[in-house]
């Protein structure tokens, strides 16, 4: 797994902004970052004619810099180096895919404003596209590590997440644990005794878990926590047991058991990053 060294975070000119820039500011110390670029798209098609008459004279793209580097002044706390990047580009995902590319990012980080509107076509696009982690941030995110979560199906591809939480366990200590949503087999239940079969079910569960646990490289305690999806879906299960028990990130890997195209996300990611969620998601990436 690739240390975590340069880092992008999308600004909007939201009130999300500032709490992306603490959140950016508490992760670059956490991961030993070397820099942080903040970066903005002016999305002059948006600007109508009269403004545009009235802007004439008026440098948008200075007066942005200069708000926006007042801003990360004031909420950027670590000593970590930072840049504001601005740009006018008519195409956001293009400028963000090629800030990604040039800089070699290692993490974007982005806002989750969580609204009725859902999570935005940007975000998911990038998710999909650019080839470095992904940090969804909400508004009221803590900074603070001292729960992390990794949602497994047992899949190799995520088990890469454990090696991405051994990055960050060798610079902030906290407590991991391998979290894993059963469901018992519905198009049986008809026929079978739930009683019966729950105490099977859970004891093929946990030997797929240690099984899964012995081939996971990790310089520290790992907990276990099975979780019964019933008929809830596991995005849903997640959350609610994420939120129960107080966790500071729930980290996933972008592609499950059943993916088959590099373009197409897991289903329960895809879920999880689509759903209202008030702590930060890890999308870990190879």
């Amino acid at each position: 797994m690739k240390p975590i060294k340069k880092i992008l975070v999308g600004l909007d000119l939201s009130d999300i902004d500032q709490q992306l820039i603490k959140y950016s500011s508490f992760f670059a110390d956490i991961v030993d970052a070397e820099k942080v670029y903040f970066v903005h798209n002016i999305k002059r098609y948006e600007i109508s004619d009269m403004l545009e008459k009235e802007l004439k004279d008026v440098d948008i793209e200075e007066l942005i810099t200069e708000e926006l580097k007042e801003r990360v002044d004031q909420n950027f706390n670590s000593n970590v180096e930072w840049e504001v990047l601005i740009s006018d580009d008519p195409y956001t995902e293009s400028l963000i895919s090629y800030i990604v590319n040039k800089y070699s990012i290692n993490l974007l980080i982005m806002g989750n404003k969580n609204n009725d509107e859902g999570s935005g076509i940007l975000p998911f696009k990038l998710l999909r596209t650019t080839r470095c982690q992904f940090l969804w941030v909400p508004e009221d995110a803590n900074l603070k590590m001292k729960k992390v979560w990794v949602g497994t199906d047992f899949s190799n591809s995520s088990r890469k997440c454990f090696a991405y939480a051994n990055l960050l366990k060798s610079k902030q200590d906290f407590e991991l644990e391998a979290v894993h949503v059963y469901s018992l087999p519905i198009h049986f239940s008809p026929y079978l005794n739930n009683s019966k079969i729950n105490p099977k079910m859970e004891e093929y569960v946990d030997k797929r878990f240690d099984n899964f646990m012995r081939k996971i490289e990790f310089s520290g305690e790992i907990k276990k926590y099975k979780i019964l999806g019933r008929e809830a879906n596991v995005a849903s299960r997640l959350k609610k047991e994420a939120y129960k028990n107080d966790v500071n990130l729930l980290m996933v890997a972008d592609k499950g058991s059943n993916t088959i195209s590099n373009l197409t996300l897991g289903s329960i990611t895809e879920d999880l990053f689509n759903r209202e969620l008030k702590i930060p998601l890890l999308i870990v990436k190879d």
